[in-house]
């Protein structure tokens, strides 16, 4: 497995599971990202293509952490809801 800058890193066989959260963008296509790795996320503009590129994203972040001797991050629940707030308009 080829990572950042060249340097190989081992692949090994562990699967991780990670959580996504996907958003429709208002000028078109997709936002994806992983709320339990921060800073990663990607778009596209379809879900499919959204969903390959935060794969590749999340492959990228842990190879970084890898490269840089970091834990994997543990995968904490999340949870996706709706709130109704009354608005007072002046």
């Amino acid at each position: 497995m080829q990572s950042m800058k060249g340097k190989s890193l081992t692949k090994t066989s562990k699967t991780h599971s990670f959580a996504v959260v996907y958003e429709a963008d208002p000028d078109g296509g997709f936002v994806a990202f992983a709320p339990n790795l921060p800073g990663c996320h990607s778009q596209g503009d379809t879900l499919e293509e959204a969903e390959e590129n935060i794969k590749e994203a999340i492959e990228v972040y842990m190879e970084s952490l890898a490269l840089h001797k970091q834990p994997a991050p543990q995968e904490r629940k999340t949870f996706q809801g709706t709130v109704n707030v009354p608005v007072r308009i002046a």
